[in-house]
This record gives structure tokens, C-alpha cells and sequence, in this order.
């Protein structure tokens, strides 16, 4: 059945009625009829600038990244604002206030909150019009699957962000990954206090780039969206005059945060 919730579409096919939802899916979205997108990148927020050498995300290609919601919304939320329309696969829990949040245009989202078993034929569906597309795998895809829906991608000029998950894997034929690590909460003292911000790192790397790259961001910020972390957040540790330079003496934390720029 076919739900509105404002101006985003949410869909949750269920049992029998899957295969009918997923061909409504295809009506719904044909008005659509986006042709293949002319743009080689999709933007990243200024925060993710650093993370990919060509700081956006390549069309055609697909991304593992960490099952996050927050990192998933801030991954939408520039090309959102650019006008592209976005769509999230297999993610229930996922928040329409905080895609709001990120500045994600909630009349531009496509939701397909539980296609079970056939999410991978609701993305392949999406890919036709849709060119930033988020799904979290119900069940590992077989290589054929993959081969023909990458094919698509390419063909279409969609980009592809895979979610990792115990049963599933990293995504085949991914362009690269990025992951989120190393959260840090701000705001409790010792009983007191209110959860305010988190302070994560977020880390890409692909296959023309097989050096990792890392941001450290704040994720959510105090506003609830994606935020640059200050110098004064950084907590680099304190350096001797002696030890002032970066060589086999200096912390071990600071030289890994050297080497990702």
C-alpha cells in the first residue's frame, strides 16, 4: 500500500503483495522519467570535501558505507539541496524529521522502508529516475544480480550507497567505502548533563585511491546535521618544544592524524 506522508513517498510491500508493489513502484516513479544524468559527480557537503579525491560521488558506480543513519542522511543531504531527487531502501527506523534536519528535501525522498526480500528489485526499479539511491540488503545478491544492476547504474548514471550488515558483506563492485568510527558524545558530566553533539571520524577509500582518507566531523552537530569540527574540538595532543616536529617521537595519535590530511 501506498502511503503518503507529506510530499515523501513511503512504501511497505508485504508479503503476496510484494511483486504488485514493487510494478506500482514503477507507475509511481515513471512521471519521472528522468534521462540519464549528465553530471559525472554528485556533491558532497563541504564537511565531506576531503574524503574522495574528486570530492563528490561518481555516477554510475556504487559505495559500501557504514549502516548509519546520520551518515547516510549526511551522504543525501548536498545533493538533495542541489534539486536531485533521493531514495532510502530497507531502512525503517530511518527519521523524516532528521532528513529535515540535513536540509534533505523531503518533497524530492523516496522511502521504501521494508521490501523484504525484493529490495534489490525496488533499487533497480528506483535506478531508472532516481540518481542518489541508499538501499540496506534484506539478503546477499547473487553475482548475475549484481552484474545487471551495476550495468544499470552505468547506464542510467545512478549512484549506489550499499550499507554493510553481518549477512551481506561488502557490496560487490564497489567503487570504494566509507565508514564511520571513533564516536565521541558530548555533553554528560559525571551524572549530569545532556547528550548534545557526536564527534566521529568518517574514513573513505576507493579503488583509484587506495590510501585512506579521514574527516573528523560532528555527526550530529548541536543543530542535529552534519558539522565541521573546530580546531578547538580536535584535542590534538600537547607537544614538547622537542617533540614539535612530526617524526618517530610524536604521539602516535597525531601522526595518524597528519597522514589523513
Amino acid at each position: 500500500m501506498v502511503i503518503g506522508l507529506d510530499a515523501v513517498t513511503s512504501l511497505s510491500p508485504a508479503s503476496d503483495s510484494r511483486a504488485g508493489e514493487v510494478l506500482r513502484l514503477r507507475r509511481e516513479i515513471s512521471r519521472m522519467q528522468r534521462r540519464r544524468s549528465e553530471h559525472t559527480l554528485l556533491p558532497l557537503d563541504p564537511a565531506f570535501a576531503a574524503l574522495l579525491p574528486e570530492e563528490g560521488l561518481q555516477t554510475g558506480t556504487s559505495y559500501t558505507v557504514s549502516p548509519s543513519p546520520s551518515l547516510v542522511l549526511a551522504l543525501l543531504s548536498a545533493a538533495s539541496r542541489k534539486g536531485h531527487w533521493c531514495a532510502v531502501v530497507g531502512m525503517p527506523t530511518l527519521g523524516v524529521e532528521a532528513a529535515a534536519a540535513f536540509g534533505i528535501d523531503l518533497a524530492r525522498l523516496i522511502l521504501v522502508p521494508a521490501p523484504g526480500e525484493r529490495w534489490l528489485a525496488a533499487t533497480s526499479a528506483l535506478a531508472e529516475v532516481v540518481p542518489l539511491i541508499v538501499v540496506a540488503p534484506g539478503t546477499r545478491a547473487g553475482d548475475a544480480d549484481v552484474s545487471r544492476l551495476s550495468a544499470r547504474l552505468r547506464d542510467r548514471g545512478c549512484t549506489l550507497l550499499v550499507t554493510e550488515s553481518p549477512g551481506t558483506g561488502r557490496w560487490p563492485q564497489s567503487e570504494g567505502t566509507i565508514r564511520l568510527h571513533d564516536p565521541h558524545w558530548h555533553g554528560l558530566g559525571a551524572g549530569w548533563g545532556l547528550l548534545s553533539d557526536c564527534t566521529v571520524t568518517v574514513t573513505a577509500q576507493t579503488r583509484h585511491s587506495p590510501r585512506p582518507s579521514s574527516v573528523r566531523v560532528q555527526l550530529p552537530g548541536g543543530h542535529g546535521a552534519l558539522e565541521a569540527v573546530g580546531a578547538e574540538l580536535t584535542a590534538f595532543p600537547a607537544l614538547s618544544p622537542k617533540r614539535s616536529s612530526l617524526g618517530e617521537s610524536a604521539p602516535p595519535e597525531l601522526l595518524r592524524w597528519a597522514e589523513a590530511g
